[in-house]
């Protein structure tokens, strides 16, 4: 087992006080971040905010949307050094309990299709490939297509 793996971690909702981590995390993980706006709104909406973290260190998030018995996995991001430890994979598992507890049937996301890490992540998860939605996100020379995926949690 490797070092990384033999320190504790703990997942605990994300709060207001987290967000100046969270938002460092988000700018060294992504060549088009959210913004810090956009973590406090998902905050002030009620949406399942999670963070790991190990020795008072954020390592990770997730933010997740629920409703009328779906819910959306907005962002998971682990912290670029801390990636490559099946981190990812317990969080996203967590989040997928969340969404469970919200009552949801399915939960949905987004995904870079260039992002071939999280795609192989998610399939590995259990979700499946549903439709490719053309230039939806932000890219160096334009746009990028987002893979659509879903997870069904009613089994």
């Amino acid at each position: 087992m490797s070092d990384v793996l033999k320190v504790r971690h703990g997942v605990r909702p994300m709060d207001e006080a987290d967000l100046p981590r969270i938002h460092r995390i988000e700018l060294a993980s992504h060549a088009h971040p959210w913004t810090s706006g956009n973590f406090a709104d998902s905050l002030a909406a009620g949406y399942s905010m999670w963070v790991r973290e190990t020795a008072g260190e954020i390592i990770g998030y997730y933010v997740l949307m629920a409703g009328a018995g779906e819910a959306h996995l907005l962002n998971l991001t682990i912290a670029p050094a801390w990636r490559r430890h099946g981190l990812g994979r317990e969080l996203l598992e967590h989040g997928v309990g969340r969404a469970r507890t919200h009552h949801a049937e399915n939960l949905f996301l987004e995904v870079r299709t260039s992002n071939a890490a999280a795609i192989a992540l998610y399939r590995s998860g259990g979700f499946v490939d549903l439709a490719v939605r053309r230039g939806y996100y932000p890219a160096r020379d334009g746009r990028e297509d987002a893979l659509i995926m879903r997870r069904d949690l009613t089994c």
